[in-house]
C-alpha cells in the first residue's frame, strides 16, 4: 500500500519536534503539531516563528514563505486531531516506555495506511514497531539537531519495515531538503556511534 505523504503529524513540540515541524511546513506540507499541553505547543510555535524570522533576515526565505509556513502548522493537544495525517513523526522524550505509550494511544486513531516514524537516536526501531498495529509501515527518521540547519537524516528500518515505507520515507526526507543516510537498527545507529 503506497502512501502519498501530504499531511504530517509531529508529536512533541520541543527543540526536535518544532524543528521537524518547521522544515516540513517550509517544504509545503500541512503539519499538525501535538504535545501534552497548549503551553508546550505555543512555545514550540514561538520557536518556529523565531527561527523562520531569522531565515528571512538572512535572506534565505521571503516573508511570504515564512507566513505561509506558519499558516500550514495546526496545534493539536488532542491526538484525535492526527486522524487524517499520512505520516506521524514521534519526537517525544528519549524514553522507550513513553514512546510505546504514545504509539499505543495513536494507532487506533490513525487511518490504516498512515505511516509511523520515530525520531529516536538510540532506541530499537524493531522493538518500537512491535508495539504498533503496523510494523511494516514503521520506520526511524532521525533528524539531527538543529533540524533547520543540519543536512543529514538517518533512515532506520525495523525488521518488518516494507520497501514501500522505506521509499516513501526516503522521498519525504528529500522533499524537506535533507540528505538520507541509511543506518542499521542497532544501538546509537550510525552518527551517534561515530560521535561516541
Amino acid at each position: 500500500m503506497v502512501v502519498e505523504i501530504k499531511k504530517i503529524g509531529v508529536i512533541g513540540s520541543g527543540q526536535m519536534g518544532s524543528g521537524i515541524a518547521h522544515v516540513c511546513a517550509l517544504s509545503g506540507f500541512d503539519v499538525t503539531l501535538s504535545d501534552l499541553s497548549m503551553d508546550r505547543i505555543e512555545s514550540g510555535l514561538a520557536s518556529i516563528n523565531g527561527n523562520l524570522a531569522r531565515q528571512v533576515q538572512k535572506g534565505q526565505i521571503s516573508e511570504e514563505e515564512r507566513s505561509a509556513a506558519l499558516g500550514r502548522i495546526s496545534p493539536a493537544q488532542d491526538l484525535d486531531l492526527l486522524a487524517d495525517v499520512d505520516l506521524v513523526i514521534e519526537s517525544a522524550v528519549e524514553n522507550e516506555q513513553v514512546k510505546r505509550k504514545i504509539f499505543a494511544q495513536l494507532c487506533p486513531i490513525l487511518k490504516p495506511e498512515a505511516m509511523l516514524a520515530t525520531n529516536t537516536s538510540s532506541i530499537s526501531i524493531t522493538r518500537l514497531a512491535a508495539t504498533t498495529d503496523r510494523p511494516e509501515r514503521f520506520i526511524g527518521i532521525h533528524f539531527m539537531n538543529p533540524v533547520p540547519l543540519m543536512e543529514l537524516v538517518e533512515l532506520v528500518r525495523g525488521i518488518a519495515t516494507e520497501d514501500e515505507t522505506f521509499e516513501a520515507a526516503k522521498g519525504f526526507v528529500k522533499t524537506v531538503g535533507k540528505t538520507v543516510a541509511v543506518a542499521e537498527d542497532f544501538p546509537a545507529f550510525m552518527v551517534n556511534r561515530i560521535l561516541l
